[in-house]
Protein backbone atom coordinates (compact mmCIF):
# COMPACT_ATOMS: atom_id res chain seq x y z
CA UNK A 1 0.00 0.00 0.00
CA UNK A 2 1.03 3.42 -0.94
CA UNK A 3 2.00 5.38 1.60
CA UNK A 4 -0.03 8.59 2.15
CA UNK A 5 1.83 11.84 2.75
CA UNK A 6 1.60 13.90 5.44
CA UNK A 7 -0.22 16.88 3.52
CA UNK A 8 -2.89 14.38 2.47
CA UNK A 9 -3.23 13.55 6.20
CA UNK A 10 -3.59 16.92 7.17
CA UNK A 11 -6.51 17.56 5.01
CA UNK A 12 -7.81 14.67 6.28
CA UNK A 13 -7.18 15.24 9.95
CA UNK A 14 -9.05 18.91 9.17
CA UNK A 15 -11.78 17.27 7.48
CA UNK A 16 -12.45 15.50 10.80
CA UNK A 17 -11.78 19.01 12.72
CA UNK A 18 -14.50 20.28 10.77
CA UNK A 19 -17.30 18.27 13.11
CA UNK A 20 -16.56 20.44 15.79
CA UNK A 21 -15.84 23.60 13.87
CA UNK A 22 -17.57 26.11 15.66
CA UNK A 23 -15.85 24.97 18.76
CA UNK A 24 -12.73 24.81 17.41
CA UNK A 25 -13.32 28.49 16.17
CA UNK A 26 -14.36 29.60 19.48
CA UNK A 27 -11.37 28.36 20.87
CA UNK A 28 -9.06 30.34 18.24
CA UNK A 29 -11.59 33.39 18.94
CA UNK A 30 -10.69 32.70 22.74
CA UNK A 31 -6.89 32.47 21.99
CA UNK A 32 -6.47 35.22 19.79
CA UNK A 33 -8.16 37.98 22.24
CA UNK A 34 -5.57 36.70 25.04
CA UNK A 35 -2.83 37.35 22.46
CA UNK A 36 -4.47 40.76 21.54
CA UNK A 37 -4.42 41.80 25.33
CA UNK A 38 -0.52 40.90 25.28
CA UNK A 39 -0.39 43.95 22.82
CA UNK A 40 -2.40 45.90 25.26
CA UNK A 41 -0.49 44.95 28.25
CA UNK A 42 2.66 45.98 26.25
CA UNK A 43 0.95 49.13 25.29
CA UNK A 44 0.17 50.07 29.10
CA UNK A 45 3.76 48.52 30.92
CA UNK A 46 5.62 51.15 27.87
CA UNK A 47 3.38 53.84 29.34
CA UNK A 48 3.93 53.51 32.87
CA UNK A 49 7.80 52.80 32.59
CA UNK A 50 7.93 55.93 30.09
CA UNK A 51 6.26 58.29 32.56
CA UNK A 52 8.06 57.05 35.93
CA UNK A 53 11.00 57.57 34.34
CA UNK A 54 10.68 60.10 32.12
CA UNK A 55 7.81 62.49 33.16
CA UNK A 56 8.30 62.13 37.22
CA UNK A 57 4.72 60.43 37.48
CA UNK A 58 4.76 58.92 41.27
CA UNK A 59 2.80 55.66 42.15
CA UNK A 60 -0.33 57.10 43.23
CA UNK A 61 -0.48 58.45 39.05
CA UNK A 62 0.48 55.09 38.03
CA UNK A 63 -2.00 53.31 40.32
CA UNK A 64 -4.98 53.53 38.17
CA UNK A 65 -2.76 51.58 35.17
CA UNK A 66 -1.48 49.12 37.34
CA UNK A 67 -4.89 47.83 38.76
CA UNK A 68 -5.91 47.61 34.64
CA UNK A 69 -2.74 45.85 34.01
CA UNK A 70 -3.99 43.32 37.00
CA UNK A 71 -7.31 42.71 35.45
CA UNK A 72 -5.73 42.47 31.99
CA UNK A 73 -3.60 39.52 33.78
CA UNK A 74 -6.03 38.07 34.75
CA UNK A 75 -8.21 38.45 31.93
CA UNK A 76 -5.72 36.91 29.81
CA UNK A 77 -5.46 34.68 32.03
CA UNK A 78 -8.70 33.50 31.67
CA UNK A 79 -9.09 33.63 27.67
CA UNK A 80 -6.18 31.33 27.92
CA UNK A 81 -7.46 28.47 30.24
CA UNK A 82 -10.69 28.64 28.21
CA UNK A 83 -9.28 28.59 24.99
CA UNK A 84 -7.36 24.81 26.68
CA UNK A 85 -10.66 23.55 27.61
CA UNK A 86 -12.90 24.70 24.65
CA UNK A 87 -9.88 22.83 22.22
CA UNK A 88 -9.86 19.81 24.83
CA UNK A 89 -13.49 19.02 24.54
CA UNK A 90 -13.93 19.73 20.45
CA UNK A 91 -10.91 17.01 20.77
CA UNK A 92 -12.84 14.76 23.20
CA UNK A 93 -16.09 14.76 20.78
CA UNK A 94 -13.82 14.00 17.59
CA UNK A 95 -12.07 11.35 19.46
CA UNK A 96 -15.31 9.63 20.76
CA UNK A 97 -16.06 10.00 16.97
CA UNK A 98 -13.71 8.15 15.66
CA UNK A 99 -13.49 5.38 17.77
CA UNK A 100 -17.54 5.14 16.80
CA UNK A 101 -16.49 4.63 13.10
CA UNK A 102 -13.84 2.76 13.89
CA UNK A 103 -15.64 0.26 15.55
CA UNK A 104 -18.90 0.47 13.54
CA UNK A 105 -16.34 -0.47 10.52
CA UNK A 106 -15.50 -3.28 12.12
CA UNK A 107 -18.14 -4.53 12.92
CA UNK A 108 -19.51 -4.14 9.48
CA UNK A 109 -16.30 -5.66 8.39
CA UNK A 110 -17.66 -8.69 9.98
CA UNK A 111 -15.29 -11.26 11.91
CA UNK A 112 -14.57 -12.95 8.63
CA UNK A 113 -12.64 -9.78 6.98
CA UNK A 114 -11.23 -8.82 10.57
CA UNK A 115 -9.57 -12.54 11.26
CA UNK A 116 -6.20 -10.98 9.41
CA UNK A 117 -5.45 -8.73 11.96
CA UNK A 118 -3.86 -8.93 15.24
CA UNK A 119 -6.43 -7.89 18.17
CA UNK A 120 -4.03 -5.63 19.81
CA UNK A 121 -3.47 -3.70 17.07
CA UNK A 122 -6.50 -3.04 15.97
CA UNK A 123 -6.74 -2.09 20.26
CA UNK A 124 -3.88 -0.37 20.43
CA UNK A 125 -5.23 1.49 17.64
CA UNK A 126 -8.83 2.28 18.86
CA UNK A 127 -7.07 3.46 22.44
CA UNK A 128 -3.91 5.04 22.33
CA UNK A 129 -3.93 5.77 18.31
CA UNK A 130 -6.85 7.78 18.90
CA UNK A 131 -5.86 9.54 22.01
CA UNK A 132 -2.39 10.53 19.76
CA UNK A 133 -4.94 13.10 17.64
CA UNK A 134 -6.03 14.83 21.01
CA UNK A 135 -2.97 17.31 21.11
CA UNK A 136 -3.12 17.84 16.99
CA UNK A 137 -7.22 18.96 17.61
CA UNK A 138 -6.98 20.84 21.03
CA UNK A 139 -3.20 22.45 20.73
CA UNK A 140 -1.68 21.72 16.95
CA UNK A 141 -4.32 23.32 14.84
CA UNK A 142 -5.49 26.39 17.65
CA UNK A 143 -1.58 26.78 17.57
CA UNK A 144 -1.94 27.12 13.85
CA UNK A 145 -4.39 29.54 13.26
CA UNK A 146 -2.71 31.87 16.07
CA UNK A 147 0.97 31.70 14.34
CA UNK A 148 -0.65 33.56 11.43
CA UNK A 149 -3.14 35.81 13.31
CA UNK A 150 -1.34 36.87 16.36
CA UNK A 151 2.44 38.22 14.56
CA UNK A 152 0.07 39.88 12.24
CA UNK A 153 -1.87 41.46 14.50
CA UNK A 154 1.65 42.91 16.34
CA UNK A 155 3.44 43.47 12.81
CA UNK A 156 0.38 45.83 12.54
CA UNK A 157 1.46 48.02 15.56
CA UNK A 158 5.20 47.65 15.05
CA UNK A 159 5.54 48.99 11.53
CA UNK A 160 3.92 52.32 12.00
CA UNK A 161 5.57 52.43 15.31
CA UNK A 162 9.05 51.56 13.99
CA UNK A 163 9.65 49.92 10.72
CA UNK A 164 12.96 48.87 11.15
CA UNK A 165 12.24 46.27 13.60
CA UNK A 166 9.18 45.53 11.85
CA UNK A 167 10.98 44.70 8.20
CA UNK A 168 13.23 42.09 10.98
CA UNK A 169 10.62 40.42 12.50
CA UNK A 170 8.94 40.35 9.31
CA UNK A 171 12.15 38.79 7.94
CA UNK A 172 12.75 36.34 10.49
CA UNK A 173 9.30 35.16 11.26
CA UNK A 174 8.60 32.84 7.79
CA UNK A 175 12.14 31.41 8.31
CA UNK A 176 11.28 29.37 11.28
CA UNK A 177 8.44 27.46 10.22
CA UNK A 178 10.40 26.61 6.72
CA UNK A 179 13.09 25.21 8.67
CA UNK A 180 10.41 23.32 11.32
CA UNK A 181 9.37 21.72 8.01
CA UNK A 182 12.83 20.54 6.44
CA UNK A 183 13.64 19.85 10.10
CA UNK A 184 9.90 17.59 10.17
CA UNK A 185 10.68 15.18 7.04
CA UNK A 186 13.35 13.45 9.15
CA UNK A 187 10.74 13.34 12.11
CA UNK A 188 7.57 12.40 10.30
CA UNK A 189 9.74 8.97 9.00
CA UNK A 190 10.66 8.42 12.48
CA UNK A 191 7.50 8.98 14.19
CA UNK A 192 5.72 6.47 11.20
CA UNK A 193 8.80 4.11 12.82
CA UNK A 194 7.62 4.36 16.38
CA UNK A 195 3.93 3.75 15.74
CA UNK A 196 4.97 0.80 13.99
CA UNK A 197 7.20 -0.63 16.59
CA UNK A 198 4.25 0.51 19.32
CA UNK A 199 1.99 -1.63 17.40
CA UNK A 200 4.31 -4.81 17.34
CA UNK A 201 5.02 -4.14 21.15
CA UNK A 202 1.53 -3.91 21.96
CA UNK A 203 0.34 -7.21 19.85
CA UNK A 204 3.34 -9.02 21.11
CA UNK A 205 3.03 -8.27 24.88
CA UNK A 206 -0.81 -9.53 24.34
CA UNK A 207 0.40 -13.10 22.54
CA UNK A 208 3.07 -13.52 25.51
CA UNK A 209 0.29 -12.36 28.02
CA UNK A 210 -2.67 -14.73 26.52
CA UNK A 211 0.07 -17.83 25.79
CA UNK A 212 1.77 -17.62 29.26
CA UNK A 213 1.28 -21.26 29.94
CA UNK A 214 2.25 -22.35 26.95
CA UNK A 215 5.98 -20.66 26.93
CA UNK A 216 6.11 -21.63 30.71
CA UNK A 217 5.74 -25.49 29.70
CA UNK A 218 7.44 -25.60 26.75
CA UNK A 219 10.45 -23.90 28.71
CA UNK A 220 10.42 -20.29 26.39
CA UNK A 221 9.88 -17.52 28.80
CA UNK A 222 13.10 -16.73 29.32
CA UNK A 223 13.61 -16.56 25.97
CA UNK A 224 10.49 -14.35 25.56
CA UNK A 225 11.53 -11.95 28.12
CA UNK A 226 15.00 -11.16 26.07
CA UNK A 227 12.41 -10.19 23.24
CA UNK A 228 10.37 -8.15 25.01
CA UNK A 229 13.49 -6.92 26.38
CA UNK A 230 14.53 -6.11 22.37
CA UNK A 231 10.87 -5.02 21.12
CA UNK A 232 11.04 -2.79 24.60
CA UNK A 233 14.72 -1.22 23.30
CA UNK A 234 13.81 -0.67 19.84
CA UNK A 235 11.14 0.93 20.78
CA UNK A 236 13.01 3.15 23.19
CA UNK A 237 15.85 3.93 20.93
CA UNK A 238 13.19 4.85 18.43
CA UNK A 239 11.56 7.49 20.71
CA UNK A 240 14.65 8.97 21.45
CA UNK A 241 15.29 9.36 17.84
CA UNK A 242 12.24 11.31 17.83
CA UNK A 243 12.83 13.40 20.74
CA UNK A 244 16.05 14.29 19.72
CA UNK A 245 14.51 15.75 16.10
CA UNK A 246 12.04 17.36 18.34
CA UNK A 247 14.51 19.08 20.42
CA UNK A 248 16.32 20.28 17.50
CA UNK A 249 13.13 22.12 15.93
CA UNK A 250 12.90 23.65 19.43
CA UNK A 251 16.74 24.69 19.02
CA UNK A 252 16.47 25.85 15.35
CA UNK A 253 13.25 28.18 16.79
CA UNK A 254 14.66 29.55 19.67
CA UNK A 255 18.36 30.50 17.94
CA UNK A 256 16.55 32.30 14.91
CA UNK A 257 14.15 33.97 17.75
CA UNK A 258 16.93 35.08 20.30
CA UNK A 259 18.98 36.59 16.93
CA UNK A 260 16.01 38.51 15.29
CA UNK A 261 15.05 40.05 18.77
CA UNK A 262 19.16 40.89 19.48
CA UNK A 263 18.40 42.40 16.29
CA UNK A 264 15.75 44.88 17.10
CA UNK A 265 17.34 45.29 20.52
CA UNK A 266 20.47 46.41 18.97
CA UNK A 267 18.70 48.45 15.98
CA UNK A 268 16.42 50.46 19.16
CA UNK A 269 19.61 50.59 21.40
CA UNK A 270 21.71 52.49 18.67
CA UNK A 271 19.16 54.77 17.20
CA UNK A 272 18.12 55.84 20.97
CA UNK A 273 22.21 57.25 21.27
CA UNK A 274 21.78 59.21 18.29
CA UNK A 275 21.48 63.03 19.29
CA UNK A 276 18.49 63.64 18.75
CA UNK A 277 17.23 59.92 18.95
CA UNK A 278 14.78 59.40 15.85
CA UNK A 279 12.79 56.76 18.23
CA UNK A 280 11.34 57.56 21.35
CA UNK A 281 12.32 55.70 24.57
CA UNK A 282 8.08 54.60 24.77
CA UNK A 283 8.25 53.17 21.05
CA UNK A 284 11.50 51.42 21.42
CA UNK A 285 10.12 49.94 25.09
CA UNK A 286 7.23 49.09 23.35
CA UNK A 287 8.62 47.58 20.31
CA UNK A 288 11.33 45.73 22.52
CA UNK A 289 8.12 44.10 24.57
CA UNK A 290 6.26 42.86 21.76
CA UNK A 291 9.42 41.63 19.86
CA UNK A 292 9.18 38.08 22.41
CA UNK A 293 5.66 38.05 22.22
CA UNK A 294 6.01 37.86 18.38
CA UNK A 295 7.37 34.59 18.02
CA UNK A 296 5.86 32.98 21.29
CA UNK A 297 3.00 31.86 18.93
CA UNK A 298 5.86 30.52 16.87
CA UNK A 299 7.05 28.38 20.00
CA UNK A 300 4.25 26.87 20.58
CA UNK A 301 4.03 25.86 16.86
CA UNK A 302 7.40 24.03 17.57
CA UNK A 303 6.13 22.53 20.94
CA UNK A 304 2.90 20.75 19.04
CA UNK A 305 4.93 19.98 15.89
CA UNK A 306 6.22 17.01 17.20
CA UNK A 307 2.39 16.29 18.20
CA UNK A 308 1.55 16.44 14.89
CA UNK A 309 3.78 13.95 13.50
CA UNK A 310 2.91 11.58 16.04
CA UNK A 311 -1.02 12.10 15.30
CA UNK A 312 -0.18 11.77 11.51
CA UNK A 313 1.62 8.35 12.46
CA UNK A 314 -1.19 6.98 14.17
CA UNK A 315 -3.72 8.36 11.46
CA UNK A 316 -2.49 6.05 9.01
CA UNK A 317 -3.35 3.17 11.03
CA UNK A 318 -6.60 4.42 11.74
CA UNK A 319 -7.67 5.89 8.01
CA UNK A 320 -6.00 2.54 7.20
CA UNK A 321 -8.63 0.39 8.56
CA UNK A 322 -11.55 3.51 7.87
CA UNK A 323 -10.64 2.88 4.43
CA UNK A 324 -10.68 -1.15 4.11
CA UNK A 325 -13.52 -1.86 1.78
CA UNK A 326 -16.64 -3.43 2.87
CA UNK A 327 -17.38 -7.01 1.97
CA UNK A 328 -19.93 -6.70 -1.18
CA UNK A 329 -23.29 -7.00 0.04
CA UNK A 330 -26.45 -7.11 -1.14
CA UNK A 331 -29.64 -4.58 -1.27
CA UNK A 332 -29.81 -5.65 2.40
CA UNK A 333 -33.07 -3.37 2.72
CA UNK A 334 -35.63 -6.26 3.80
CA UNK A 335 -36.95 -7.20 7.17
CA UNK A 336 -37.31 -10.67 8.06
CA UNK A 337 -41.06 -11.51 7.56
CA UNK A 338 -42.86 -12.84 10.23
CA UNK A 339 -42.62 -16.82 10.65
CA UNK A 340 -42.89 -20.37 12.54
CA UNK A 341 -39.81 -21.90 10.63
CA UNK A 342 -36.33 -21.51 8.63
CA UNK A 343 -35.84 -23.57 5.51
CA UNK A 344 -32.82 -22.68 3.56
CA UNK A 345 -32.21 -23.53 -0.16
CA UNK A 346 -28.39 -22.92 -1.27
CA UNK A 347 -28.29 -22.56 -5.16
CA UNK A 348 -24.33 -22.97 -6.76
CA UNK A 349 -22.77 -20.88 -4.34
CA UNK A 350 -18.92 -19.88 -5.11
CA UNK A 351 -16.67 -17.58 -3.07
CA UNK A 352 -13.17 -17.16 -2.83
CA UNK A 353 -11.32 -15.36 -0.18
CA UNK A 354 -8.91 -14.31 -2.96
CA UNK A 355 -8.10 -15.43 -6.39
CA UNK A 356 -6.78 -18.56 -6.58
CA UNK A 357 -8.09 -19.64 -2.87
CA UNK A 358 -11.29 -21.11 -4.02
CA UNK A 359 -13.60 -21.84 -0.41
CA UNK A 360 -16.45 -22.52 -1.95
CA UNK A 361 -17.02 -24.51 -5.73
CA UNK A 362 -20.86 -24.34 -6.57
CA UNK A 363 -22.25 -25.47 -3.47
CA UNK A 364 -26.04 -26.47 -3.67
CA UNK A 365 -27.95 -27.88 -0.48
CA UNK A 366 -31.34 -28.03 1.40
CA UNK A 367 -31.79 -27.19 5.02
CA UNK A 368 -35.14 -28.39 5.73
CA UNK A 369 -37.02 -26.78 8.31
CA UNK A 370 -36.92 -28.41 11.76
CA UNK A 371 -34.45 -30.82 11.07
CA UNK A 372 -31.02 -31.17 12.29
CA UNK A 373 -28.49 -31.38 8.92
CA UNK A 374 -25.00 -32.16 9.73
CA UNK A 375 -22.03 -30.55 7.58
CA UNK A 376 -19.14 -33.24 7.16
CA UNK A 377 -16.08 -33.33 5.97
CA UNK A 378 -11.81 -32.80 6.25
CA UNK A 379 -10.70 -29.74 7.03
CA UNK A 380 -10.41 -27.02 4.50
CA UNK A 381 -13.36 -28.85 2.66
CA UNK A 382 -15.18 -25.49 2.77
CA UNK A 383 -17.58 -26.27 5.79
CA UNK A 384 -16.97 -23.07 8.08
CA UNK A 385 -17.02 -21.04 5.21
CA UNK A 386 -20.32 -22.30 4.08
CA UNK A 387 -21.68 -21.51 7.66
CA UNK A 388 -20.14 -17.89 7.09
CA UNK A 389 -22.24 -17.43 4.26
CA UNK A 390 -25.62 -18.66 5.35
CA UNK A 391 -24.63 -16.10 8.95
CA UNK A 392 -24.31 -13.42 6.36
CA UNK A 393 -20.57 -12.55 7.42
CA UNK A 394 -19.77 -13.44 3.56
CA UNK A 395 -21.13 -12.17 0.46
CA UNK A 396 -21.17 -14.88 -2.25
CA UNK A 397 -19.15 -13.95 -5.91
CA UNK A 398 -22.11 -16.48 -7.44
CA UNK A 399 -25.31 -18.14 -6.57
CA UNK A 400 -27.48 -17.59 -4.12
CA UNK A 401 -29.32 -18.27 -0.77
CA UNK A 402 -32.93 -18.28 -0.56
CA UNK A 403 -34.62 -18.42 2.88
CA UNK A 404 -37.87 -20.60 2.88
CA UNK A 405 -37.60 -21.07 -0.83
CA UNK A 406 -37.97 -17.56 -1.80
CA UNK A 407 -36.26 -14.73 0.23
CA UNK A 408 -32.74 -14.30 -0.76
CA UNK A 409 -30.19 -13.69 2.22
CA UNK A 410 -28.75 -11.03 0.09
CA UNK A 411 -31.85 -8.45 0.28
CA UNK A 412 -32.58 -8.96 4.33
CA UNK A 413 -31.05 -6.82 6.55
CA UNK A 414 -28.35 -8.16 8.52
CA UNK A 415 -29.74 -7.22 11.79
CA UNK A 416 -32.98 -8.37 11.12
CA UNK A 417 -31.62 -11.98 10.06
CA UNK A 418 -29.17 -12.27 13.21
CA UNK A 419 -32.21 -11.52 15.26
CA UNK A 420 -33.71 -15.28 13.84
CA UNK A 421 -30.83 -17.20 14.89
CA UNK A 422 -27.97 -18.31 17.27
CA UNK A 423 -24.54 -19.31 16.40
CA UNK A 424 -22.25 -21.24 19.19
CA UNK A 425 -18.66 -21.67 17.21
CA UNK A 426 -16.27 -24.78 18.48
CA UNK A 427 -14.15 -21.79 21.09
CA UNK A 428 -17.46 -19.88 22.02
CA UNK A 429 -16.37 -16.44 23.19
CA UNK A 430 -17.13 -15.21 26.80
CA UNK A 431 -16.39 -11.39 28.01
CA UNK A 432 -15.23 -10.05 30.96
CA UNK A 433 -18.71 -9.30 33.29
CA UNK A 434 -20.97 -11.97 35.24
CA UNK A 435 -22.14 -15.44 33.86
CA UNK A 436 -25.52 -13.68 34.21
CA UNK A 437 -24.48 -11.21 31.95
CA UNK A 438 -22.83 -13.71 29.53
CA UNK A 439 -26.20 -15.41 28.84
CA UNK A 440 -27.96 -12.47 28.45
CA UNK A 441 -26.07 -11.54 25.28
CA UNK A 442 -28.45 -13.49 23.80
CA UNK A 443 -31.30 -11.95 25.22
CA UNK A 444 -30.91 -8.35 26.98
CA UNK A 445 -34.06 -8.24 28.47
CA UNK A 446 -33.96 -12.00 29.64
CA UNK A 447 -35.39 -12.51 33.64
CA UNK A 448 -33.82 -14.88 36.20
CA UNK A 449 -36.70 -17.49 35.18
CA UNK A 450 -35.70 -17.52 31.45
CA UNK A 451 -31.66 -17.51 32.27
CA UNK A 452 -32.09 -20.61 34.80
CA UNK A 453 -34.07 -22.69 32.36
CA UNK A 454 -31.71 -21.90 29.54
CA UNK A 455 -28.49 -23.12 31.95
CA UNK A 456 -30.99 -25.80 32.66
CA UNK A 457 -31.26 -27.24 28.80
CA UNK A 458 -27.89 -26.43 28.37
CA UNK A 459 -26.59 -28.48 32.02
CA UNK A 460 -24.85 -25.17 32.84
CA UNK A 461 -27.51 -24.97 36.07
CA UNK A 462 -25.64 -27.36 38.16
CA UNK A 463 -22.50 -25.89 38.05
CA UNK A 464 -23.33 -22.47 37.87
CA UNK A 465 -25.34 -22.43 41.07
CA UNK A 466 -22.28 -24.59 42.87
CA UNK A 467 -20.16 -21.47 42.31
CA UNK A 468 -19.98 -18.89 45.09
CA UNK A 469 -22.08 -16.08 43.32
CA UNK A 470 -23.93 -18.62 41.47
CA UNK A 471 -25.06 -16.20 38.24
CA UNK A 472 -23.39 -13.56 39.15
CA UNK A 473 -20.04 -15.12 39.78
CA UNK A 474 -17.94 -12.99 37.58
CA UNK A 475 -15.57 -14.24 34.96
CA UNK A 476 -12.84 -12.87 33.31
CA UNK A 477 -11.50 -12.23 29.57
CA UNK A 478 -12.02 -15.14 27.44
CA UNK A 479 -13.97 -16.97 30.19
CA UNK A 480 -10.97 -17.24 32.62
CA UNK A 481 -12.02 -19.13 35.74
CA UNK A 482 -14.15 -21.81 33.97
CA UNK A 483 -13.40 -24.91 32.61
CA UNK A 484 -13.23 -25.37 28.72
CA UNK A 485 -16.62 -27.50 29.27
CA UNK A 486 -18.70 -25.04 31.34
CA UNK A 487 -17.58 -22.74 28.73
CA UNK A 488 -18.99 -24.36 25.86
CA UNK A 489 -22.19 -25.09 28.35
CA UNK A 490 -22.86 -21.23 28.73
CA UNK A 491 -22.40 -20.49 25.23
CA UNK A 492 -24.87 -22.68 24.60
CA UNK A 493 -27.33 -21.19 27.21
CA UNK A 494 -26.86 -18.18 25.43
CA UNK A 495 -28.31 -19.69 22.58
CA UNK A 496 -30.99 -21.24 24.23
CA UNK A 497 -32.06 -18.36 26.18
CA UNK A 498 -32.19 -16.86 22.62
CA UNK A 499 -34.78 -19.34 21.69
CA UNK A 500 -33.99 -18.32 17.51
CA UNK A 501 -36.01 -20.02 14.44
CA UNK A 502 -32.53 -21.42 13.68
CA UNK A 503 -29.08 -23.07 15.40
CA UNK A 504 -26.08 -22.51 13.84
CA UNK A 505 -23.71 -24.52 15.94
CA UNK A 506 -19.52 -25.20 15.16
CA UNK A 507 -19.35 -28.63 16.76
CA UNK A 508 -20.89 -27.35 20.14
CA UNK A 509 -20.03 -30.29 22.03
CA UNK A 510 -16.60 -30.88 21.26
CA UNK A 511 -15.43 -29.42 24.76
CA UNK A 512 -17.65 -31.70 26.64
CA UNK A 513 -16.60 -35.00 28.50
CA UNK A 514 -18.73 -38.34 27.05
CA UNK A 515 -21.70 -38.13 29.74
CA UNK A 516 -22.55 -34.07 29.24
CA UNK A 517 -21.72 -34.64 25.27
CA UNK A 518 -24.60 -37.04 25.16
CA UNK A 519 -26.92 -34.81 28.03
CA UNK A 520 -26.27 -31.92 25.89
CA UNK A 521 -27.39 -33.72 22.16
CA UNK A 522 -30.53 -34.56 23.73
CA UNK A 523 -31.33 -31.43 25.53
CA UNK A 524 -30.78 -30.16 21.74
CA UNK A 525 -32.95 -32.78 19.99
CA UNK A 526 -36.08 -31.30 22.51
CA UNK A 527 -34.96 -27.56 21.80
CA UNK A 528 -34.72 -28.15 18.22
CA UNK A 529 -38.52 -29.09 17.82
CA UNK A 530 -40.13 -26.60 15.09
CA UNK A 531 -36.15 -24.89 14.13
CA UNK A 532 -33.83 -25.21 11.91
CA UNK A 533 -30.56 -27.06 13.13
CA UNK A 534 -27.34 -26.56 11.01
CA UNK A 535 -24.20 -28.44 12.96
CA UNK A 536 -20.13 -28.67 11.55
CA UNK A 537 -19.41 -31.67 12.81
CA UNK A 538 -16.37 -32.99 13.83
CA UNK A 539 -17.32 -36.11 15.81
CA UNK A 540 -19.61 -39.29 14.49
CA UNK A 541 -21.70 -39.03 17.45
CA UNK A 542 -22.76 -35.80 16.27
CA UNK A 543 -23.71 -36.73 12.43
CA UNK A 544 -25.75 -40.05 13.73
CA UNK A 545 -28.29 -37.92 15.23
CA UNK A 546 -28.29 -35.40 12.38
CA UNK A 547 -31.84 -35.92 10.08
CA UNK A 548 -29.10 -35.39 7.04
CA UNK A 549 -25.42 -35.14 6.30
CA UNK A 550 -24.30 -33.21 4.08
CA UNK A 551 -20.30 -34.33 2.87
CA UNK A 552 -18.36 -31.41 1.80
CA UNK A 553 -14.98 -32.38 0.16
CA UNK A 554 -13.13 -29.36 -2.31
CA UNK A 555 -15.71 -26.55 -1.84
CA UNK A 556 -18.73 -28.46 -2.80
CA UNK A 557 -21.55 -31.23 -1.38
CA UNK A 558 -20.47 -34.53 -2.76
CA UNK A 559 -22.61 -36.57 -0.45
CA UNK A 560 -25.71 -35.83 1.39
CA UNK A 561 -27.89 -38.77 3.14
CA UNK A 562 -28.28 -39.95 6.55
CA UNK A 563 -25.68 -41.91 8.43
CA UNK A 564 -26.50 -45.19 7.33
CA UNK A 565 -27.14 -44.55 3.96
CA UNK A 566 -23.89 -42.60 3.54
CA UNK A 567 -22.11 -45.61 5.21
CA UNK A 568 -23.48 -48.32 2.98
CA UNK A 569 -22.81 -46.00 -0.14
CA UNK A 570 -19.17 -46.26 1.01
CA UNK A 571 -17.81 -43.05 -0.50
CA UNK A 572 -15.89 -39.68 1.16
CA UNK A 573 -18.95 -40.08 4.07
CA UNK A 574 -17.41 -43.79 4.53
CA UNK A 575 -13.93 -43.23 4.25
CA UNK A 576 -14.19 -40.36 6.82
CA UNK A 577 -16.03 -42.31 9.19
CA UNK A 578 -13.32 -45.23 9.21
CA UNK A 579 -10.46 -43.05 9.78
CA UNK A 580 -12.48 -41.35 12.47
CA UNK A 581 -13.02 -45.30 14.30
CA UNK A 582 -9.34 -45.69 13.24
CA UNK A 583 -8.08 -42.53 15.18
CA UNK A 584 -10.46 -43.70 17.84
CA UNK A 585 -9.66 -47.20 18.56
Amino acid sequence: MAQIPAQRMDQRLMREGRRTRGTLYFGIGLGLAAGLLIILQAFLLAHIVDDVSFHGWNLAAVMPLLWIMLALFVVRAGFSWASELVAFHASARIKTYLRERLLSHLLNLGPVAVAGERSADIASTMIEGVEALEPYFSRYLPQMALVSLIPLAILVFVFPADWISGLILLIAGPLVPFFMVLVGYKAEAINQRQWRKMLLMSAHFLDMVQGLTTLKIFGRAKDEIEIVARISDDYRRTTMAGLRVAFLTSAVLEFFASVSIALVAVSLGARLLEIPPPVTFYTAFFVLLLAPEYFNPLRGLAIHYHARMSAIAAARRIFDILDTPLPAQGTQTMAYPDTQSVSLSVHDLHFSYEEGRVALAGVNAEFPAGKVTALVGASGAGKSTLANALLGFVQPDSGEILINGRIPLAVLDRESWWRQLAWVPQNPRLFHGTIAENIRIGRPDADMAALREAAKNAHALEFIEALPQGFDTPVGDLGQGLSGGQIQRVALARAFVKNPLLFILDEATASLDMENESLVLDAMQRLIQGRTAIVIAHRLAMAERADQILVMDAGKVVEAGTHNALLAAGGVYARLAAAYRGDHA
